[in-house]
């Protein structure tokens, strides 16, 4: 009956469609003409935004948020909606284009390019969001034991046994339980539950801090350059100014204290307050693992300085190097001696990366410390803005630091699959690695934790040249042509921003082990292609 129901509603709309089509164009975004395409519409042609009857439209590029134009986020660009539509067209024509799939290497999406989810996880999602089963007698021989314990523990923490319902704002109190244990655990100090705000993936967390700290373009963010594009985008959106420091790419992308104090003192000479410093570790789009020493002069500029220090980490479980281990800021400050009152400190983490990559899942939290109490409640007020995060990204959160332990039933299967993922990455990042030096004028820093490389392209003068006339960067340029004569789809380095006159882009390393001997084999032959095509 409910079949028969789902053909009946299938059936009908189909048929709906159908009978309006005639009447009314295609939405597709990737139509010549959206919103509104004059080649699909026949005997009635609405009116495009931009020319209502008699008036004006009320929404135009003139008249939206400035903000919202000046934001921009690399990772999803052009190069990627190029490469989405060129997708479509090898699904509607395979042999149209010189290659028979788009590898996707410009984002870290672990499972989108076939990394599985780790098992012990899964299980314990698909028991809380379906408890019912758990009464079934067929769940013992489906499910891990352990599994079974963890999701009625889990569902015994949530209001009302529900899923599908709003909990606290900052997340459900047990789950931060659990996740502050997993913090301490971790790094040998206290963690405080109350601490914790689970956020829908590390992003909103990081907005929110952007929203607290910035009141006008006279406060800045201290941000690496090379960065993440969320740092500028977010920068951006809530009026604020990004304060670059730069990494040294000669020493394998090294943090330099003196850099961070020559840029906040330039700064300030221009009349900005400067509020915060990100850093991120391991590096993103870099790779790098700062080293403990490092981080202990972190640590005291912030201080010294009076800087929020806002770390990311939500690479922490991706460390390729046996010479170089994750630590946490929040460890390394109070390894120091420095608690609450010395040193402000917000520290984010992900259930996107790691070795667990469960992007569309969107959990994560931060860990704020060193605020007053009244500061926190107004940070409290706008996490409830937005009611709460999502329960399966809360509940992932804490399974990510609470994870199967030796002697649960699930252990040898979760070390197995976490173990395969990390050292799979390891191999991948080597191969990529190795392939890149290899290149004529390229140049790659080993790549020593987080999931990219980000090579230095040296291009002829007539490559830059050609990149002027076609009114793009030089790396776009490339990274453009590169896409359109092999499938790869990579980041073009301007951007992460980079040092003026030199190019690079982002490539991660995550598309599957036995997918990059070819990935290999065509940027090779691309880029000799290019570099000859274009040698001065």
């Amino acid at each position: 009956m409910r079949r028969f129901a789902a053909d009946r509603a299938k059936y009908l709309l189909r048929r709906a469609v159908s009978s309006s089509s005639s009447s009314y164009p295609s939405l597709s975004p990737h139509s010549s003409s959206f919103p509104y395409s004059s080649a699909s519409s026949t005997a009635f042609d609405p009116p495009s935004m931009g020319s209502f009857p008699g008036q004006s439209s009320p929404v135009t590029l003139q008249t939206i948020n400035p903000k919202v134009l000046k934001c921009e986020y690399a990772v999803r660009g052009e190069i990627v909606t190029i490469a989405q539509r060129l997708q479509e067209q090898l699904a509607e024509n395979p042999s149209s284009l010189p290659f028979d799939e788009i590898l996707y290497c410009n984002i870290g999406n672990p499972q989108s390019l076939g990394q599985q989810p780790i098992t012990f996880f899964r299980e314990v999602l698909a028991l809380t969001d379906h408890p019912i089963i758990l009464d079934s007698s067929e769940t013992q021989g489906l499910f891990s034991a352990d599994a079974i314990e963890r999701a009625y523990q889990i569902l015994d923490q949530i209001p009302g046994r529900a899923t599908g319902a709003y909990s606290h704002s900052q997340g459900v109190k047990g789950l931060r339980d659990t996740i502050a244990a997993g913090i301490e655990a971790r790094d040998g100090f206290p963690a405080d539950p109350n601490d914790i705000f689970l956020t829908d993936g590390a992003s909103p967390g990081v907005h929110m801090m952007m929203q607290l700290l910035l009141r006008s373009e006279q406060d800045g963010i201290l941000c690496p350059i090379p960065q993440y594009p969320l740092y500028s985008a977010s920068i951006a959106l809530h009026g604020g100014t990004l304060v670059p420091y730069y990494l040294d790419e000669a020493t394998g992308w090294g943090l330099e204290v003196l850099e961070l104090k020559n840029q906040l003192e330039a700064a300030k000479s221009r009349g900005v307050t400067v509020r915060a410093l990100v850093v991120i570790n391991p590096g993103n789009p870099t790779g790098q693992v700062l080293a403990e020493e490092n981080q202990k002069q972190i640590v005291q500029f912030c201080k010294n300085e009076g800087l929020v220090l806002l770390a990311d980490e939500v690479y922490q479980e991706n460390v390729y190097v046996s010479d170089k281990q994750f630590h946490s800021f929040k460890k390394i400050s109070r390894s120091m001696g420095y608690g609450e009152k010395d040193i402000a400190l917000v520290s984010f983490q992900s259930v996107s990366k790691g070795y667990y990559g469960e992007c569309g899942k969107r959990g994560g939290y931060m860990e704020v410390t060193g605020f007053s109490t009244d500061v926190k409640e107004q940070i409290y007020k706008v996490a409830s803005v937005n009611l709460c995060s999502n329960i399966s990204g809360q509940i992932l959160a804490s399974l990510v630091m609470s994870p199967p332990k030796v002697g649960d039933e699930s252990y040898e299967t979760y070390s197995a699959e976490k173990d395969g993922i990390l050292s799979s990455l390891a191999r991948r990042a080597k191969t990529l690695e190795d392939a890149l030096n290899s290149l004529e004028g390229v140049t790659c820093n080993k790549a020593e934790g987080a999931m990219y490389l980000f090579p230095r392209i040296r291009l002829p003068e007539k490559a830059i040249k050609a990149a002027e006339a076609a009114n793009k960067a030089p790396d776009g340029f490339y990274a453009l042509r590169l896409l359109e004569e092999t499938g790869i789809v990579v980041v073009p380095g301007s951007g992460f921003r980079q040092v003026p006159g030199t190019w690079h882009f982002r490539c991660t390393i995550l598309p599957q082990e036995d997918k990059i001997p070819a990935i290999v084999e065509r940027l090779k032959a691309f880029h000799k292609k290019f570099m000859d095509e274009y040698r001065d």
